[in-house]
């Protein structure tokens, strides 16, 4: 097969590629369900420092976890600190979700902190706490109420 000939085949078939109709594609992947997440946060100031306690929520499935970051530029050299921490959830009028509770060593960089993974009623209210105390001073903690809506 001659370059000419070759070139005319390649062009008939991509001819034949693009005039394919759409629904065919669209067929094919429609079938893929792709859950929608919702992220939420409240935010906080404690121990000196921005907290969030955040909550994911896909269907019925709620992934939980807290944020820490700095308030705002420091007003010099920032040292390393351990932060006690405290994750809880818990079904707004019903049972707990569980807690989490831990250290974490902090400079100046954000901190993303692992909670856990519920599955709650659709329809149900999720309360997430999240409580930080470090060297600065204690303030009030983020309490997050985030609908289940499924």
């Amino acid at each position: 097969m001659n370059r000419i000939t070759r070139l005319a085949v390649a062009a008939a078939g991509a001819a034949a590629l693009l005039t394919a109709p759409v629904p065919a594609f669209a067929a094919a992947t429609g079938a893929d369900t792709v859950a929608t997440t919702t992220t939420t946060c409240k935010y906080s100031l404690q121990a000196g420092l921005a907290t969030y306690a955040c909550a994911d929520v896909t269907g019925d499935s709620v992934v939980i976890y807290g944020k820490i970051g700095l308030a705002g530029p420091p007003d010099g050299p920032v040292g390393w600190q351990t932060l006690y921490t405290n994750l809880s959830a818990e079904v707004v009028g019903g049972a707990s979700l569980g807690s989490v509770s831990g250290t974490v060593p902090f400079h100046s960089t954000g901190v993303r902190v692992e909670g856990f993974t519920a599955t709650v009623a659709c329809g149900s209210t999720v309360r997430v706490t999240f409580s930080v105390q470090g060297s600065g001073p204690f303030g009030t903690r983020p309490v997050l109420d985030v609908p289940v809506t499924c």
